[in-house]
């Protein structure tokens, strides 16, 4: 094998040359528009994505906050419902009397009073 190699230098090969450097230049330079274009998709797909997951984050919150306020607004209206059906009971002079008797422990003159938990009015 020989050690030189003689490259010649005629206008065919300074052509050649030339037209693949222009080839490479045109490759990279369409390969770096590539480029830029694939990264501007992805900050574009990245930006929504973001909103999408804050906004479920916030979603979430929400529906947990509205389950809240649904048992409260239950419990309210169990506590609400038994405070009137009290009050309508109460409007009877015998069960008001009953009810001051075992509740508050009030008593007429002379008469002794013994509580039983069980037998309290609601």
């Amino acid at each position: 094998m020989p050690k030189n190699v003689l490259q010649m230098k005629n206008a065919y090969i300074h052509e050649e040359s030339s037209q693949r450097r222009e080839q490479h230049d045109h490759r990279r330079q369409r390969n770096r528009f590539i480029g830029w274009v694939l990264i501007l998709v992805v900050l574009l797909f990245i930006l929504p994505i973001f909103n999408l997951v804050r906004n479920r984050e916030v979603l979430e919150q929400r529906r947990k906050h509205y389950r809240e306020m649904d048992q409260q607004y239950q419990q309210l209206e169990r506590e609400e419902e038994r405070l009137s059906n009290l009050a309508r009971k109460l409007e009877d002079d015998d069960y008001a009397s009953k009810y001051m008797r075992a509740r508050y422990y009030y008593s007429k003159d002379g008469e002794t009073i013994y509580t039983i938990p069980d037998l309290l009015p609601k």
